[in-house]
């Protein structure tokens, strides 16, 4: 998104877009979506922000529906067995990698340190719920930012904003356009529409739900994941994991992980995992009886991604006023800082439970799948290899393993 929007289309300037993914860096939900609405918003007023958030999602959501339903009809198949018996320890190495990622730009300094083993160690060994880790890091972050500043100033992306650059349609000293200005008008009618679609949908899931309320409880669930969720999809993942596989059952932690596969090898946001989540969920919980499968995996795709993405509309399209008239005086990096920091020790939490659950099953070790997660994680760390060609490498390792093996 930097890349097309700041250097290729010069549709905003590099401080511009800092500063947005400043804002969406510091609410709970799928930043990227937030910034896309954002500055959809900002160009193009309300509809614009609708459009780009919109359309943001809805590719990944079809894509996902399509490759859910094939996994739930066919992940049997030995084919796609081998498939994912090799993908499985590649996303081990994936979630490392990302730990060690956000790890590497976050943790700055020992508090840091601090804030991301005692989230770990909650997490882990007393299963705190991860609302409680996020507003506890918060906290934390905000008293650091009284009594210790130097260790929660700004994020590291808004670093070297400064440099120049050739002119951007709405640069660094364009003023806010007129529909940028806020407006109590304008916030009341925004919030008053995101409550009466959400209520709508709402009602429209209860009266499908003719089962035993699986809709209606992914619906809540979602709403209240949109709304606590801070740091990005790999900190989203251990709060729906909690949720969907120990709490609902909707699914089981092997196809957990196969979800996070397949949101990690086709485009669109990862946080699109949730269409699969929901998908996965309503059939097999049949939500809408047991001769509509692929309707139920439909409609529980559909009402995750509607519930966990309404709340990013409502964020973006009622705050992005007040965050361009308060541009350059943002004072939510302390909390953000001590969020950050606790999210790495949660995605070292799911690393971990991912590292357990492949690679030593039942307390033993599988061998294959320790060697796939050990090559992956050397190409991801050592060799710069992207995620796409190390998935694709997995997966004909899965499939020369199975042939090997006498499984296809």
């Amino acid at each position: 998104m930097h890349r097309e929007l700041v250097d290729v289309r010069r549709w905003v300037s590099e401080r511009r877009f800092l500063h947005a993914l400043n804002y969406c860096m510091a609410l709970p939900g799928p930043e990227a979506q937030q910034l896309a609405t954002y500055l959809g918003w900002l160009m193009h007023r309300t509809w614009g922000g609708i459009v780009a958030g919109a359309l943001f999602v809805l590719p990944s959501l079809v894509l996902l529906i399509a490759l859910s339903w094939v996994y739930v009809a066919y992940g049997s198949v030995p084919l796609i067995a081998a498939v994912f018996a090799g993908v499985k320890p590649v996303v081990v190495a994936i979630v490392a990698h990302a730990a060690w990622r956000i790890g590497s730009r976050a943790l700055r300094h020992p508090l840091h340190w601090a804030l991301a083993i005692a989230a770990f160690v909650a997490l882990y060994f007393f299963a705190v719920p991860f609302p409680a880790i996020v507003l506890a890091a918060a906290a934390a972050g905000a008293l650091g930012g009284q009594f210790a500043p130097a260790a929660f100033g700004a994020p590291a992306h808004a670093l070297g904003a400064a440099q120049p650059h050739a002119p951007a349609a709405i640069d660094d000293d364009t003023p806010p356009p007129a529909h940028a200005r806020f407006s109590w008008r304008h916030a009341t009618r925004v919030i008053a529409a995101c409550v009466l679609l959400g209520l709508a949908a709402y009602a429209i899931v209860v009266a499908l739900d003719g089962g035993d309320g699986t809709l209606r409880r992914m619906a809540q669930f979602f709403t209240q994941a949109a709304f606590v969720t801070f740091g990005g999809a790999y900190a989203v993942l251990p709060y729906v994991h909690q949720a969907a596989v120990e709490t609902h059952g909707w699914l089981t932690s092997s196809q957990m992980i196969d979800g996070l596969a397949l949101g990690e090898s086709t485009p669109g946001p990862l946080i699109m995992v949730v269409a699969f989540v929901g998908f996965v969920g309503a059939w097999t919980k049949a939500a809408l009886g047991p001769d509509a499968l692929a309707l139920a995996g439909v409609a529980g795709a559909s009402v995750a991604t509607f519930f966990t993405f309404l709340p990013s509309f409502l964020f973006i399209l009622v705050g992005g006023p007040l965050v361009e008239s308060t541009r350059g005086r943002l004072r939510w990096t302390a909390p953000l800082s001590g969020v950050t920091a606790a999210v790495v020790g949660v995605v070292a939490n799911l690393a971990l439970f991912f590292a357990l659950h492949v690679l030593f099953p039942g307390g033993g070790v599988n061998p294959a799948a320790l060697l796939i997660a050990l090559g992956a994680a050397a190409a991801l760390f050592g060799g710069k290899v992207g995620v796409i060609p190390v998935i694709v490498a997995g997966a004909a390792t899965g499939i020369g393993m199975g042939a090997v093996q006498g499984w296809l």
